[in-house]
């Protein structure tokens, strides 16, 4: 493939199907900007493909960049490119839900809720203080709609089984990182396969919530020092650490991955942190991580 006789790979996902016609384009880009391209290599039958080219990468994801309203796009050094440290949100990530939201649908506050999330996860309100006004407005919601909650509307993201499955295989950690709480965060370690966590939790009184945040908050910065601090326990090169989230509050994290030399990916992103990562997946499900990590689907792991 082209990661044993290039330095550099370009990965195509497409949204759709990708065609010879795609991969063309791509490498006639790449030669357009100075950029010698080798002979595509599936990764997956007309859906997914290595370019492997010689040069500048920030010159290589300039000259692609058109072609990502068709295909995910993946461009980084073919070096560390099968990852050891996998670091990731969990709302709207790992999971399809937005966890607070969906609780506060058990307390006929959903839609107030949900604005807040919203607007904390474009960035627009301060984290912490968006989680405690939320929280606050969950007191006297008993714990056992948290149970209900969990059984009845968490669900894994597609891929998601996949991506830790077949990380996991090759001896890779998984780290879940949440700004949610400890109760959902536990029971998605144990669905999607993860090996550590780190969230927040809440304040209960009897069965009731109190309304309130146990202990310091997991929030922004609190995702980035959890990723430097399992990076630095575990021994692992900052290059082969791959974080993903989908809000403003996972920028820190995203921006300590690529600074490391790493892949911060964004999933179906708020802006605020689409503009940040160096990988975006915006038409794919989890699987697109394995596909960047130039993994043949035959050899994924469920």
């Amino acid at each position: 493939m082209p990661a044993a006789s290039s330095t550099n790979v370009a990965t195509l996902i497409a949204a759709d199907r990708l065609n010879h016609g795609m991969l063309s384009e791509a490498a006639d880009r790449l030669r357009e900007a100075g950029l010698e391209p080798l002979e595509p290599e599936w990764l997956d039958a007309d859906h997914a493909a290595d370019i492997g080219f010689e040069g500048d990468l920030t010159g290589g994801r300039t000259a692609l960049s058109p072609m990502e309203t068709a295909a995910d796009i993946a461009v980084q050094p073919v070096a560390a490119r099968r990852k050891m440290l996998l670091v990731s949100d969990m709302d709207s990530t790992i999971i399809t839900v937005e966890c607070i939201d969906e609780l506060a649908d058990y307390a006929g506050i959903k839609a107030e809720i949900a604005e807040i999330t919203e607007r904390a996860m474009q960035g627009e309100l301060d984290f912490e203080g968006a989680l405690r006004a939320r929280v606050a407005l969950l007191k006297g919601l008993h714990r056992d709609n948290i149970t209900q909650c969990i059984d009845e509307r968490v669900r894994l993201t597609p891929g998601a089984a996949e991506l830790l499955a077949t990380m996991r295989g090759w001896g890779a950690h998984g780290l879940l990182v949440s700004g949610g709480f400890t109760d959902f965060v536990a029971a998605v370690v144990g669905m999607a396969g993860f090996d550590s966590m780190a969230a927040n939790e809440l304040g209960i009184d009897g069965n009731l919530l109190d309304g309130s945040v146990k202990g310091a908050i997991v929030d922004a910065a609190e995702k980035a020092r959890q990723l430097q601090d399992t990076k630095a326990r575990l021994g692992i090169d900052p290059a082969y650490v791959l974080a993903v989230g989908d809000g403003a509050n996972d920028v820190p994290m995203i921006e300590a991955a690529i600074s490391g030399g790493g892949i911060g990916a964004s999933y179906r992103a708020k802006a605020a942190l689409e503009t940040k990562a160096n990988f975006a997946i915006r038409h794919n499900d989890l699987t697109a991580l394995l596909h960047m990590q130039g993994v043949p689907r035959r050899l994924w792991k469920v």
